[in-house]
């Protein structure tokens, strides 16, 4: 399968009620529609049941505004035994004048519930798509590292309440 296959798109108007204190978006609101997006080109590659795993990164580089919209392309960059890695990239588009730019990226990871499933390879074919896929191998060894100390720590977190 190629990374065209797994391509999924949607397309936003920033409201009023998507904005912060900033009057930027709110960065909750593009996770939101982010996680949404991202689902779709994992289930396009697994067309099994798919949860998100983790957002293992996400850079904001510009902010949108109040007479912007965006668009959130996904698409599969790497494959596991049953992960799958989603590269996000967030345009922005300024209505009154047409222009585009950049205004966010992002890794998440999404994993197959069936234990028994095996996951198809993914072929990059553009520039771009070769450029984030390269690195695939590097960015889940750092991920594998990341959840090994997480889980450490997450043996320390206690539940229990202050006052208790």
């Amino acid at each position: 399968m190629n990374c065209q296959q797994t391509l999924a798109i949607t397309s936003h108007r920033v409201l009023a009620s998507d904005l912060n204190e900033h009057e930027t978006v709110y960065g909750g609101r593009l996770l939101e529609l982010l996680d949404s997006t991202a689902s779709i080109s994992a289930s396009r590659i697994a067309r099994t049941q798919t949860a998100t795993a983790s957002l293992d990164h996400f850079n904001f580089i510009m902010p949108f505004t109040l007479k912007d919209s965006f668009d959130i392309e996904t698409y599969v960059s790497g494959v596991g035994r049953r992960s799958i890695e989603i590269f996000a990239k967030i345009i922005g588009e300024h209505l009154n004048t047409g222009q585009r730019f950049l205004g966010a990226t992002a890794f998440l990871t999404f994993v197959v519930l069936d234990k028994d499933f095996a996951l198809t390879t993914i072929s990059p074919s553009s520039t771009e798509e070769q450029a984030v896929c390269s690195q695939y191998a590097e960015r889940r060894h750092a991920q594998h590292k990341l959840l090994k100390q997480q889980e450490k720590l997450h043996q320390k977190i206690t539940l229990n309440l202050p006052w208790q």
